[in-house]
């Protein structure tokens, strides 16, 4: 495959967000030589902040809006993501993949500056890294990064600072949500990755999860917004493989499959002693997810949402 030039697509666009600041809540600041765009911090941010958020996280390979989504009786707003470029933008871009942590200050890394880094196996496996003269990522953190977290990912990038921009936000914010709950589609590739799937047999995809409440604190946050995809996320891929291979795979793909399955992710997490890593990782991927197989026209369907769930995640 042609792969597009995710870091400068990612810059423009971050460019457009840059020059609407008042007017889409976000804050522009110069530290340590990068770009550093507030979209939830200190600046209030909004959701279209997040929608520029997540398709920064995506490189602008994908096309994201709000729906009216209703789930059993439940109504909330719905994040609605969809692309033909499945793999560069949410495998190569927007995957959280890249664990930042510098003195105090930690943040998971996302976007395409990753695959400037090009230190994760996962890239190994999908068989690209990009030597771009520039790099655009997005920090999901409840803190500004200093200068030295700056110096620490110019180092990193082998890039120079001024080279670098960042948006924050921590999923405690309303542009911090958006942009997590738009990984309904990331997630589900991901997990197809986990499971030896071949990810370019995956053409195009499509996925909706409902926009949760703000929560106040972070772990609340990580919480629902992860809840959102768990229990309440649809996702579409269109295929080309055999349908014996999706009948295999796919009952193992939708949440359902984990043994971790069936309690809030933040009941989850307190249940592993907030230590993220030792959740069973086949936990995080949608509630349902449909192969169309554009090689035999045969539909496959795999798990639901679980309302129940979201009503207690949500609303108590």
């Amino acid at each position: 495959m042609t792969w597009p030039r995710l870091n400068e697509r990612a810059h423009a666009l971050a460019d457009r967000l840059a020059e609407r600041a008042e007017e889409l809540r976000v804050a522009v600041h110069r530290v340590g030589g990068a770009r550093l765009i507030d979209c939830g911090v200190q600046a209030p941010g909004g959701l279209q902040a997040g929608l520029f958020l997540a398709r920064v996280c995506l490189a602008d390979l994908a096309d994201i809006g709000y729906v009216p989504l209703e789930v059993s009786g439940l109504a909330f707003p719905g994040v609605q993501v969809h692309t033909d470029q499945p793999l560069a933008a949410c495998m190569a871009s927007q995957y959280a993949g890249w664990q930042i942590s510098v003195g105090k200050f930690f943040a998971m890394g996302s976007g395409p500056m990753r695959a400037r880094h090009g230190r994760e196996e996962l890239f190994n496996d999908i068989g690209f890294r990009e030597q771009a003269d520039l790099a655009v990522g997005v920090l999901e953190t409840r803190k500004l990064p200093d200068e030295s977290v700056i110096s620490h990912l110019a180092e990193k990038l082998e890039l120079p600072a001024d080279r670098l921009t960042l948006l924050v936000a921590p999923a405690s914010s309303l542009a911090g949500t958006v942009q997590v709950v738009a990984r309904s589609v990331e997630t589900a590739l991901h997990k197809l990755h986990t499971l030896k799937f071949a990810l370019h047999q995956v053409v195009s995809g499509h996925g909706v999860a409902p926009l949760p409440p703000v929560a106040r604190e972070e772990i609340k946050a990580i919480g629902r917004t992860n809840d959102a995809i768990l229990y309440g996320g649809r996702v579409t891929l269109w295929v080309q493989a055999e349908d014996e291979l999706l009948a295999e795979v796919g009952p193992k793909v939708p949440a359902a499959a984990s043994l971790d399955y069936g309690a809030p992710f933040a009941q989850i997490f307190a249940r592993y002693g907030g230590d993220f890593y030792k959740i069973d990782p086949l936990l995080f991927s949608p509630a349902e997810v449909v192969f169309h197989n554009l090689r035999t026209g045969r539909c496959h369907r795999f798990g639901q949402v679980a309302p129940q769930v979201l009503r207690q995640s949500f609303l108590e």
